[in-house]
């Protein structure tokens, strides 16, 4: 090969690697950073389920987190936030992540249990979280009667009228609690979630 050929040939790979090296910058900053689902779920639990959990010697209180909030008239309400996941409500498909947790005692035996990785599968239309020295996830609660779905551009809503205490949620309390107050299909009180979609 001539030196003029040699030349040319290191010239062209050289302007190849640099439209290559300036193609991979121009993608990388063209890709816009991830972010994460935000919004909030809010259980609220009924006057006329507190007062059955009083009599039974059961207290539950919302984890960090979660923020509490008190009505006589309505009952306790409590807010996850949103903290991850995606989900298309409308389809029946998808995940949300809560943050947050939940500690459940029974004063009358001194047992206690603690929910903490709370999560809302669309898909099985169920929340449940992850007990504090386990593994694998509990279902708790149901959300149960009329449910309202709604979307406005990435924003998306549900309200049901009703949210219901799941059967693996009842065994599994009421073996831990040592009690018979937790029951298959038992009435907590309402849920509402709100959330904008991440990217």
């Amino acid at each position: 090969m001539s030196r003029t050929r040699a030349r040319l040939a290191a010239t062209g790979t050289a302007v190849v690697l640099a439209v290559t090296g300036m193609s991979g910058a121009a993608v990388a900053d063209a890709a816009p950073a991830s972010t994460p689902s935000t919004g909030s779920a809010v259980v609220n639990s009924s006057t006329t389920f507190l007062k059955d959990q009083a009599l039974n010697g059961i207290v539950v209180i919302p984890l960090p987190t979660a923020a509490p909030s008190y009505d006589s008239t309505t009952g306790i309400s409590t807010t996850f936030p949103v903290t991850g996941g995606s989900a298309n409500l409308s389809g029946y498909y998808g995940d949300i992540d809560l943050g947050g947790g939940l500690l459940f005692i029974n004063v009358f035996t001194g047992k206690s249990a603690t929910f903490k990785q709370l999560h809302f599968s669309v898909d099985s239309w169920q929340i449940s979280g992850v007990p504090v020295g386990g593994t694998a996830p509990v279902a708790l609660l149901d959300p149960a009667g009329d449910s309202q779905i709604g979307r406005n551009g990435a924003v998306q809503t549900l309200n049901t009228t009703d949210l219901q205490l799941d059967a693996a949620g009842a065994e599994y309390l009421d073996s831990k609690l040592k009690t018979s107050f937790f029951k298959a299909g038992q009435s907590v009180g309402t849920f509402a979630l709100t959330f904008t979609q991440g990217s």
